[in-house]
């Protein structure tokens, strides 16, 4: 399995690709919680086949005779291969006529074939053979030997220029407009598992909060937020949790936190559910806020209202940064990304990763339509002091943006 998150390493921080910093705590106790996952359908075989055909049109539309990927979501999205990047070259060759190709070495092919959610081939090679040999010949199989071929973003530069080594006559080009023309618009089934991550994450971060206590560290925290993810029937994600002045720093650092009297919590915390993604974030204080906490905490609420109004069918992505921006400077914050104030953009895109493209960013020209996701996450930090984020996901409808969970009422109600 890919994993999508790593670990920054911060003693303020606990996420969930960090297993070990939570291994010499008292496991939680969360046996009253059910799954909220039980009826939960995943992506089926005929929606790939759906998403493959379209990938096929786009490259038909573009002179564009395949498309080359490598293992990570995209692969597992058009193929349903989930595999980790090594050394060895594992490939999926998406041709713009024809059934997939798989190229994998050879004693992984049966674990390869388990996983595969299309109809296609696996070509195996052996540890003397070149892997790059065997999708030359899967692209002339099917008429793109000398053509061009896209390839996914993320695609490493060794296995570019391998396949570029053994099929000398392919010109190679991005392959952005393949993949984001296809990833970028979520369909119904996409969208229903996204609810149900957002619904676990949700339901999990209600489960913690009364439970914190002083003297509690990010990392019993962050194990208690896992533990209530997994046993709501989702897979967690991360778990970022970040205490007192550490929370001035959108992702933590090295100075030891505990919670204590008066000290700002901001939890940011993401599920999986059949491969996509949730991302919450939520801040409170432990015990009474003071004035400054509660007047900060109401201004990033607002600015992520007015993410939320601005993002209308046909804005561009950057202009709903801009307008939470524009508020915020009003408010004597920044100017632009100057801290203190809002050193980050205002939401990203969401869906099998955690962070896609488009962006809410100053300069995102890309319209919004129905079927983008995306993450509502303006915050204000002051370094020394103390930073609020609060982040809720949306999607587009062909009416506006709707929200997979309901923004946090106040600082005193804040999950």
């Amino acid at each position: 399995m890919v994993s999508r998150r790593g670990l920054f390493g911060f003693a303020g921080l606990a996420l969930a690709a960090g297993p070990a910093l939570a291994a010499t705590q008292a496991k939680p106790d969360v046996s009253g919680l059910k799954s909220l996952t039980t009826n939960v359908q995943p992506i089926s075989k005929a929606e790939r086949a759906a998403r493959i055909e379209k990938a096929q049109r786009l490259m038909a539309e573009r002179g564009i005779s395949a498309l080359l990927l490598e293992p990570g979501s995209s692969m597992t999205y058009f193929t349903g291969v989930r595999w980790n990047r090594s050394e060895r070259t594992t490939a999926a060759v998406i041709p713009a006529r024809g059934a997939v190709v798989i190229v994998t070495p050879a004693f992984e092919e049966p674990s390869v074939r388990e996983s595969l959610a299309v109809d296609g081939e696996v070509r195996p090679w052996n540890e003397h053979e070149s892997p790059f040999e065997r999708i030359a010949q899967a692209l002339a199989d099917r008429g793109a030997a000398s053509r061009t071929v896209a390839v996914e973003a993320t695609t490493r530069f060794f296995i570019v220029e391998g396949v570029r080594a053994a099929a000398p006559g392919v010109t190679v080009t991005s392959g952005d407009p393949i993949v984001r023309g296809c990833r970028m618009i979520k369909s119904p089934a996409e969208l229903a598992l996204m609810q149900a991550a957002s619904d676990v994450t949700l339901a999990a971060l209600r489960y913690v909060h009364p439970r914190v206590k002083p003297g509690m560290t990010a990392g019993e925290i962050g194990a208690m937020m896992n533990a209530a993810t997994a046993a709501l029937g989702a897979k967690p994600d991360f778990a970022l949790v970040l205490l007192n002045d550490a929370s001035a720093y959108p992702h933590g650092s090295e100075k030891p936190q505990v919670v204590r009297e008066g000290g700002v919590i901001l939890m940011d915390c993401g599920a999986d559910v059949h491969g996509y993604q949730s991302d919450i974030s939520r801040t409170w204080v432990y015990g009474a806020p003071s004035a400054k906490q509660r007047k900060v905490w109401d201004t990033v609420k607002r600015g992520q209202e007015i993410a939320l109004d601005t993002a209308r069918l046909g804005t561009p992505c950057g202009a709903v940064d801009d307008a939470v921006r524009a508020y915020y400077e009003k408010e004597g914050w920044g100017p632009g990304y100057k801290l203190p104030g809002l050193s980050h953009r205002t939401g990203h895109g969401i869906g099998m990763d955690g962070h896609e493209p488009s962006f809410f960013v100053h300069g995102d020209t890309t319209p919004l339509a129905p079927g983008m996701c995306f993450s509502d996450e303006p915050g204000i930090y002051i370094p020394g002091e103390f930073g609020v984020r609060m982040e809720d996901c949306l999607y587009m409808t062909e009416t506006g943006p709707k929200l997979f969970s309901a923004f946090a009422k106040s600082i005193d109600d804040p999950i």
